[in-house]
């Protein structure tokens, strides 16, 4: 192990515990809440609120894991390299590369959102401009040094954090009826009760739930630049997921008590839709410029994990070796520009397939999120071997295949296994090829 922490040292260790929480709500706070919200509210109504505590729950298992390998070894690949450690040179190929095609598919689906967002302002202007313009400037933060890159990610974080929790408290104002038409329990029951589309409802919506959480690992990404990382990234880790689930599911409780489940959608974020329905369209305003910042942080946050797992490929040998060169301050510029590479992609979906281009990614997104997973889980078990077993780890595994599996009989969402089994069946023949031509 230590010669994998010398192969990806020269990174600058500059993330304080602060940084990395804004890194891991950075990338989890953003659309999946703001915009993939109004899907799960479809799928299940109210009962939503149940989805995403479940949603909380795998995603706990799972951060308990990785935390725990996190303190015993802080390298840049994370999980990826654990999984090369643990289990095979295979295991890790497979799950770096899955990983960054994920990351790569959710930035793409983060700068649609994004040209949604601009529409609320400049609906005759080209979504293409908007992903131009903000794909250029996001790459240019991540070539600063990882320090400034952390300072800004964490005031960008901190926009969205602030909106949600004043959202909470406009929600328990409309419960009390303080200033405002009172809201009751009752809401909750009137279009079809509390579970109107029943427990499979409810259990479809996790999908949606864990995507929503999918990237709360950036802290344990962060830790081969985390600055005493034994203690600031079990903190963070811990710290960011009770931020994130706390918010979630008060912030649900509140939009579907006030918004009628059977409203939402993708078209407006259901947040700006509750402000128009409340007849306060400069909040509606606000509340469409703190999701548009919350879907930049969190493209921010994303492309600097996808580099980080380039640079820990190519250092491995598994990857151009250009990417895993450092400039200036410890930065992976090359990793960096590469990461961009799914904004390009985005473009082109969008250009061919406009907004069904978002759902579609949505779903090849979260397949690669639930496969890595998984193999977290795997890997535990076998870095625990010998020592006291993990019952949570195993309860997890089943959990997430049990939501893999749905996502098959879910329409919107079974393009991901289309998407998602070819991908590992050519990134497994990849791999024979490549390392066939290296021996």
């Amino acid at each position: 192990m230590e010669s994998l922490e010398l192969r990806e040292a020269g990174l600058e260790r500059a993330l304080s515990a602060r940084l990395l929480i804004a890194l891991a709500l950075g990338q989890s706070i953003g659309t999946g809440l703001f915009l993939g919200s109004g899907i799960a509210v479809h799928m299940a109504g109210p009962g939503v609120v149940l989805s995403y505590a479940i949603g909380a729950g795998i995603t706990f298992l799972v951060m308990r894991a990785l935390a725990e390998m996190t303190v015993a070894h802080p390298v840049a690949g994370s999980f990826g390299a654990y999984a090369e450690l643990y289990l095979s040179p295979f295991a890790g190929w497979v799950t770096r590369y899955t990983y960054c095609l994920a990351q790569l598919v959710a930035v793409g689906s983060q700068i649609l959102a994004v040209a949604i967002y601009c529409r609320y302002w400049f609906p005759g202007v080209p979504a293409l401009v908007w992903i131009g313009a903000f794909s250029a400037a996001l790459i240019a933060i991540n070539a600063l040094n990882v320090g400034d890159f952390g300072e800004f990610e964490f005031w960008f974080s901190a926009v969205k954090v602030v909106a949600i929790a004043l959202f909470i408290l406009f929600g328990v104002a409309l419960f009390s009826g303080i200033g405002v038409v009172r809201h009751s329990l009752a809401d909750y029951t009137v279009h079809g009760g509390f579970f109107p589309q029943g427990g499979l409802g409810v259990w479809a919506a996790v999908t949606v739930a864990l995507f929503s959480f999918y990237g709360l690992e950036a802290a344990a990404l962060g830790s081969g630049e985390a600055q005493e990382p034994g203690n600031t990234v079990p903190r963070a880790l811990r710290r960011s997921l009770a931020t994130v689930a706390v918010f979630y599911v008060a912030a649900l409780a509140i939009l579907v008590g006030v918004m009628p489940w059977n409203a939402a959608g993708i078209e407006e974020s259901p947040f700006v839709h509750v402000y128009r329905l409340m007849g306060i369209p400069a909040a509606a305003g606000v509340m469409n410029f703190v999701v548009l910042s919350a879907a930049l942080s969190s493209l921010n946050s994303n492309i600097y994990t996808t580099s980080r797992m380039l640079f820990s490929l190519a250092r491995s040998g598994q990857a151009p070796a250009a990417l895993g060169r450092l400039r200036g301050r410890g930065v992976p510029l090359n990793a960096v520009l590469a990461s961009g590479f799914g904004l390009a992609i985005a473009a082109g979906l969008h250009h061919h397939f406009a907004d069904a281009a978002f759902l579609y990614m949505l779903g090849a997104a979260l397949f690669g999120a639930m496969f890595c997973w998984i193999i977290v889980l795997i890997t535990h078990l076998r870095f625990r071997r010998g020592g006291p077993f993990p019952h949570y780890s195993v309860a997890g595994l089943v959990l997430l295949t049990a939501v893999l599996v749905t996502m098959a009989f879910i329409p919107d969402m079974r393009n991901a296994w289309i998407a998602g089994v070819p991908w590992l069946l050519v990134i497994s023949l990849a791999y024979r090829i490549f390392y066939r031509r290296k021996s």
